[in-house]
């Protein structure tokens, strides 16, 4: 098991859901903190109870607030890292959202675009800018979060689902072209896990999102953090490709069952 004390790791997405459960299990394992979100209000707050609950120290926590579909304030941010930041060991692709459940033929362009540039084009932007060093250093880990729904469709999903998909085909291909180097790629997949994920699909229709959860016992933000930890604290000769998780009620993407 490798020990991620001082490592330091790079956490898009990080002001909720999966992005600060893992802030808190990094932290809770000692290591330095790069969490980067657009709300810095909440990164503000998560980084207080990081301190005050997880015993991080102020010194391990850097917060940056950027949008990753601004590429350019993508590259500037990881350029202008000082020494004791700039050498990334842990990159956690984790910003992403679904936009509607249109059909295809009746879909928002607007939500098209905020989805692809922030599930795709955001995770290369990243990708591309951290990656060189890891591979100079000889040393790290990429974690893509994807989804189940890059491996099943389901009705409504379409550019969501296509986005997923990407990531999945993006992480293969990473994968194969690090060959040869220390660098590891892990792609994690959960099916339904409660966070603001169903409330900013449906542009904060609270009602409606609550619906998606009724009856079901669904996986908690902590529940894929702790499977992230696992991945990039096994031994360095091994490489967890994919990750698949789901909660008992739900055995596909279309496929829930829910108590009445």
């Amino acid at each position: 098991m490798i020990s991620v004390q001082n490592q330091v790791v790079l956490l898009t997405g990080a002001s909720s859901g999966i992005g600060a459960a893992c802030a808190k299990t990094f932290a809770s394992a000692g290591a330095k903190l790069i969490l980067a979100a657009r709300r810095w209000e909440r990164l503000q707050q998560l980084q207080d109870e990081l301190i005050e609950k997880f015993d991080a120290k102020p010194q391990q926590i850097y917060l940056l607030q950027l949008d990753v579909r601004d590429r350019s304030a993508v590259e500037s941010a990881i350029s202008n890292l000082s020494p004791s930041w700039s050498d990334i060991d842990i990159l956690i692709n984790n910003a992403g959202l679904s936009r509607g459940l249109d059909k295809l033929y009746e879909g928002k362009i607007q939500d098209w675009e905020e989805m692809i540039d922030t599930n795709i084009k955001g995770l290369l932007y990243l990708t591309r800018a951290v990656v060189p060093g890891m591979v100079s250093r000889g040393r790290g880990h990429v974690v893509n979060l994807g989804s189940i729904a890059g491996h099943q469709t389901y009705p409504g999903g379409n550019v969501y689902c296509g986005t997923k998909a990407a990531v999945k085909a993006i992480s293969e291909g990473l994968k194969q072209d690090l060959l040869g180097t220390p660098v590891r790629v892990t792609s994690v997949d959960p099916g339904m896990v409660e966070t603001e994920f169903s409330e900013v699909r449906f542009h904060g229709d609270r009602e409606r999102a609550e619906k998606v959860y009724k009856g079901v016992t669904p996986l908690t933000p902590d529940d894929v953090a702790d499977v992230i930890f696992f991945c990039v604290t096994r031994p360095p000769h091994v490489n967890i490709n994919e990750v698949i998780l789901m909660p008992v009620d739900q055995a596909s993407a279309t496929l829930v069952h829910r108590q009445t």
